[in-house]
C-alpha cells in the first residue's frame, strides 16, 4: 500500500484530540473495549487519540484497524525504553497498515521514572539521528517531542513536526510559540475536570497533580511561569491548580480551553480527568466533551 500524501499534522490532528491512559492498556480482556471506545471517538469527531504514558508502537497499531480515520499518537514513547531502530520498523509498519494517520510522539521523561537517566537533551539528539539514518528513517513531519524547556523547544522546532508539551497553561503556550516560530505544530495536553463545585474539582485536580510536583521537569517549568514552592505544597496551591486544569461550569471550561488555542495552540489533546470509580474508559465523559468543544457538531 503506498505512503499517503504528505499533510501538515495541524490538519490532520484538528483542533481537538483524547489523551488517554486507557486506551494504551495491555490488559488481554480490554482489547475489545479499547477497540469501540476508539471508535466511539472517531465517530465523535475528535481528530487524534493520544496513548498516555509509556506507549508504543504497538499500542497504536492495535487501534488501527477498528478506526478508519483518526490520528493515533504516542503521548510519550520513551526513548530510554524502546530502541530506535526498533521504533523506526514499527513505524514503517504503522505507515503501511494505515497510511497517514500516525505520530510518533518522543519523550525523555524524568529521572525519576526511567533508568540510566542522563543527558536527555543529547540523548534525544542521538535517538532522532537513528530515526534519519534507519533503514526506512522516520519522516521530521511525522515525530513530535514532548518538549518544555526552550533548547528542547527549539529541537522539537528544527527537527520534528513541533512540540507536545503537558502541564502547561496559556502563559507558557504564548512563551512556546515565540520559540518554535509560526510553522511548527504545537499540541498541548489540556487536563480537564468536568466539575463546577470548587472543592471537588480541586480535590480531584490534586490527587492528579501529586506526582508531577514530585518531578523535577516539570516544577521547574512551573518556576519559570512565575510560580513558587510555596505553590507546590499541599497538593499545590489554588493558583497552580486553576492554571493547570480546566474546570468549571460548561462555558467556563470551554473559555479555557479557547484561551490555549489563542495563545498559539494549534491542537489540544483533552486528558480528562476524574474521581475515580466511574466508567472506563469515561464514554460519557468523552462525549460530554465532544458537545463541548463543538467537535461532534463539526463531524455531522
Amino acid at each position: 500500500m503506498p505512503s499517503a500524501p504528505r499533510t501538515a499534522p495541524q490538519q490532520y490532528l484538528g483542533r481537538f484530540g483524547i489523551f488517554s491512559h486507557e486506551l494504551r492498556s495491555e490488559d488481554p480482556a480490554l482489547q475489545e473495549q479499547r477497540r469501540r471506545a476508539a471508535a466511539a471517538l472517531e465517530e465523535l469527531g475528535f481528530g487524534a487519540i493520544w496513548l498516555g504514558g509509556n506507549s508504543g508502537v504497538h499500542h497504536a497499531a492495535a487501534l488501527g484497524g477498528s478506526t478508519e480515520r483518526i490520528a493515533l499518537a504516542t503521548g510519550i514513547l520513551n526513548i530510554w525504553h524502546e530502541d530506535a531502530n526498533i521504533v523506526a520498523r514499527q513505524r514503517a509498519e504503522m505507515e503501511e497498515a494505515h497510511p497517514g494517520r500516525f505520530l510518533l510522539g518522543l519523550g525523555a521523561s524524568h529521572a525519576q521514572l526511567a533508568q540510566n537517566y542522563q543527558r536527555p537533551y543529547s540523548t534525544m539528539v542521538g535517538y532522532l539521528d537513528t530515526l534519519d539514518n534507519a533503514a526506512i528513517p522516520v519522516p521530521t513531519d511525522r515525530r513530535i517531542l514532548a518538549a518544555l524547556g526552550p533548547k528542547m523547544l527549539r529541537l522539537a522546532r528544527d527537527r520534528a513536526a513541533g512540540a507536545h508539551p503537558a502541564m502547561v497553561t496559556p502563559e507558557y503556550i504564548k512563551q512556546a510559540r515565540e520559540v518554535l516560530g509560526d510553522g511548527p505544530l504545537l499540541a498541548p495536553v489540556a487536563t480537564v475536570v468536568l466539575e463546577s463545585d470548587p472543592v471537588r474539582a480541586r480535590a480531584i485536580a490534586r490527587d492528579f497533580l501529586d506526582l508531577y510536583l514530585r518531578l523535577p521537569n516539570y516544577t521547574a517549568n512551573f518556576e519559570r511561569l512565575g510560580f513558587t514552592d510555596e505553590d507546590f505544597t499541599g497538593g499545590g496551591s489554588d493558583r497552580l491548580v486553576d492554571s493547570l486544569v480546566a474546570w468549571g461550569t460548561d462555558d467556563a471550561i470551554s473559555d479555557r480551553l479557547t484561551e490555549f488555542h489563542t495563545a498559539g495552540a494549534d491542537h489540544l489533546a483533552l486528558q480528562l480527568i476524574t474521581a475515580g470509580g466511574g466508567e472506563t474508559p469515561p464514554l460519557t465523559q468523552w462525549r460530554h466533551l465532544a458537545d463541548l468543544t463543538g467537535v461532534t457538531a463539526k463531524s455531522a
